[in-house]
């Protein structure tokens, strides 16, 4: 059991958080998508020590974090078409799978033949990085399955007594973790959507692919190729729905579907665009910004759901946005945050 201590980022604190990491011991740190919980990517005890913290799986991979390219060298071999995404997309919010060298334990990539690394552009990330001079495997710093935290105050909720230190740096700018996208298996396939979307990588490679799990959960006997594929993920202690359909016919199945939760004495409340919070005032809304910007829906996404916890509501209903550009991102978090629980706002008014 620790005493976590929570500490804004100097050249004192990152000189700790070394310290700890090469200690064997794990740090939480602010990047530009979510807060990361690292671990030395080198050490497989420290590695394992980060499924404990979180509660995750041993089955679902880590990504690795670097500071400079130069690092692949030792951690994996680089495949077609990787150097032109990270000329145009490194230091950011992009994950590239990769086939591993033996340097990286295999608890690392939970059993499989190939490492996804990154390199963050957030000024403390990267300072931590080259401070330890070590790749650090960090997923994002919660109890797994719970929302992402974008803050040191959701990551302190989380990890209270099972860390040692977190790092302070604000904010997250982003508010989704990196897209995955594997190089290994012929066309090139983004596993997991994030704020590099599909449209920008196939401005510099061409045809790219979405995995089909991105907007469904993984089939029986399918294998988690990167983070962020469980059938359930990034869910908030209440009951999500999402209600899709016509703009109006959704905004009245809402207040439909908000106020028989009520009726029946559930705290109920909605998810909405900021254009609908007027006519769904008296649903409790929460807003998850404008219609026409996917963008600020991804940033404050995790930290929306996270209220919902500190509200403790029970059932969750929310708009669901068009699976273009960030949108998808928003899709594939909101999909799993609802384990795929989705109803049309045409059937719920048809049996009214």
């Amino acid at each position: 059991m620790y005493q976590t201590q929570v500490k804004p980022a100097s050249d004192q604190v990152l000189r700790e958080a070394s310290r700890l990491l090469h200690a064997g011991e794990l740090v939480a740190f602010p990047t530009e998508t979510v807060y990361g919980l690292g671990a030395n990517a080198l050490n497989k005890d420290a590695v394992l020590s980060i499924f404990a913290a979180k509660g995750r799986p041993a089955d679902n991979p880590l990504i690795v974090h670097i500071w400079d390219p130069a690092q692949l060298e030792d951690l994996c071999t680089i495949p077609d078409g990787a150097s032109l995404l990270m000329e145009r997309f490194w230091p950011g919010p992009l994950t590239i799978l990769m086939p591993r060298k033996e340097t990286i334990p295999l608890e690392v990539t939970a059993g499989l033949p190939t490492v996804a690394i990154r390199m963050p552009s957030h000024p403390v990330a990267a300072s931590l990085l080259k401070a330890c001079g070590l790749p650090i495997a960090a997923p994002s710093a919660n109890r797994s399955g719970k929302p992402s935290p974008t803050s040191a105050h959701y990551v302190f909720q989380d990890m209270d007594g099972r860390i040692p230190l977190i790092i302070d740096g604000g904010p997250c700018d982003v508010g989704v973790e990196s897209t995955v996208i594997d190089l290994t298996h012929g066309t090139p396939t983004i596993l997991r959507p994030g704020g590099i979307t599909r449209e920008m990588l196939e401005s510099v490679l061409g045809r790219v692919d979405v995995a089909g799990s991105v907007l469904r959960p993984l089939q029986k006997g399918e294998k988690a190729l990167s983070p962020g594929m469980r059938y359930k993920h990034y869910s908030p202690d209440g009951q999500v729905t999402l209600v899709e359909g016509e703009e109006s016919a959704v905004i009245r199945a809402l207040s439909v579907l908000c106020h028989d939760a009520q009726e029946k004495g559930y705290r109920a409340c909605v998810m909405c665009f900021t254009e609908h919070l007027t006519q769904l005032a008296d649903c409790t809304p929460h807003d998850i910004g404008s219609i026409h910007d996917p963008s600020a829906t991804a940033q404050c996404l995790f930290d929306t759901l996270r209220h919902l916890d500190d509200e403790k509501m029970d059932v969750i209903f929310s708009e669901v946005v068009p699976t273009t550009g960030v949108g998808l991102a928003v899709m594939n978090r909101l999909g799993r945050a609802a384990a795929f629980r989705t109803v049309s706002a045409e059937a719920v008014l048809s049996e009214r």
